[in-house]
C-alpha cells in the first residue's frame, strides 16, 4: 500500500494484518480521488473507521487541510500514528481511538469531505450514514465504500446520492447536500 500521489507520493503505509482487515485497494483508493480531485485541496478530511488512515494520508497529501482519523481498534490508531510520522504528516492530522457514535456525538468541527468504509454487511454503514450529515458542511460529499449487495437509502438527512460507481464487486456511492447536487 502506498501514496499515489501529491507531498507523500510513492511513500509505503503499513497495513493491518488478520481477518477482520479489508483495506482499500488501490484501484478503489485512485477511484474516491478522481472523483473529489478538485474537492480535496484545503478542506477538512474524515476517515471514519480509518483503518491504517490511508484515505486521509492520501487527502493530506494531496493538499487537505487537515484530516481526522476514527477507528475504535487500538491497533488501528497506532498504525495510523505510525503512517502520519512515516509521511510526516502528523501536525495536520487528528486521531480518535473511538467508536464512531461517540466521536460524532462530540465532534463539533464541520467536515468537507467524508469517506466511510465500515465492516460490509453489520449495519454499521447506514447507521453512519444516519448521523454523518450533522458533522458536514453543506459544499461537502460524503464517501461510501460497500459491496454491492449492501442496500443503502438515497438519502440521509439533507443529504442524497449523487452517483454510484462499480468496481468489480465493490460501489462507491457519493452524497451531497440537497441544495448543492450537480
Amino acid at each position: 500500500m502506498r501514496v499515489i500521489t501529491g507531498i507523500a507520493r510513492g511513500r509505503r503505509l503499513e497495513t493491518l494484518e488478520g481477518e477482520d482487515v479489508r483495506p482499500t485497494t488501490d484501484r478503489i483508493k485512485e477511484a474516491v480521488f478522481s472523483i473529489i480531485q478538485f474537492e480535496t485541496e484545503g478542506r477538512a478530511f474524515l476517515d471514519l473507521f480509518a483503518g491504517s488512515g490511508q484515505m486521509g494520508i492520501e487527502a493530506l497529501s494531496r493538499g487537505a487541510k487537515t484530516a481526522y482519523f476514527v477507528d475504535n481498534s487500538r491497533k488501528s490508531v497506532e498504525t495510523v500514528k505510525k503512517n502520519l510520522k512515516t509521511v510526516k504528516l502528523e501536525s495536520d492530522a487528528k486521531v480518535f481511538q473511538m467508536d464512531f457514535h461517540s466521536f460524532l456525538s462530540m465532534n463539533s468541527k464541520r467536515f468537507d469531505i467524508a469517506f466511510i468504509d465500515p465492516p460490509y454487511k453489520t449495519g454499521v454503514l447506514q447507521e453512519a450514514l444516519n448521523i454523518i450529515p450533522e458533522s458536514m458542511n453543506e459544499t461537502g460529499i460524503i464517501i461510501a465504500e460497500n459491496p454491492l449487495d449492501e442496500e443503502i437509502l438515497s438519502n440521509y438527512g439533507d443529504f442524497v446520492l449523487d452517483r454510484q460507481y462499480r468496481y468489480g464487486k465493490i460501489k462507491i456511492t457519493t452524497f451531497r447536500h440537497k441544495d448543492f447536487i450537480r
